[in-house]
């Protein structure tokens, strides 16, 4: 699979949205973004949890603070889902 590059300035007027925000979650460490020459940008990879930033700030109006404690629970929730299903799948071995 190929990674690509989305560069941060065209991301932000796409969605029209302030690059202050985008500061804003670097320096947080939400989504850690590179720089080059004077240019953000971020693996596409990262592009679902950038969406998921912007639409919990501009459409739900979650303060940086709360995206980040967000993430972290969602996180964590994705983690403990995986390890049930390790558990089940341990436990159909000793059926």
């Amino acid at each position: 699979m190929k990674i690509e590059r989305i560069i941060i300035a065209d991301y932000c007027s796409h969605y029209k949205i302030e690059s202050t925000f985008i500061d804003i979650l670097d320096e947080m460490g939400i989504i850690p973004f590179e720089s080059k020459n004077n240019e953000k940008f971020m693996d596409s990879e990262k592009l679902e949890d950038l969406d998921r930033c912007r639409q919990l700030y501009y459409e739900l109006h979650i303060n940086p603070e709360g995206i980040d404690a967000i993430l972290n629970l969602l996180q964590k929730q994705k983690k403990l889902q995986q390890e049930i299903q390790d558990l089940k799948n341990r436990l159909r071995l000793h059926e």
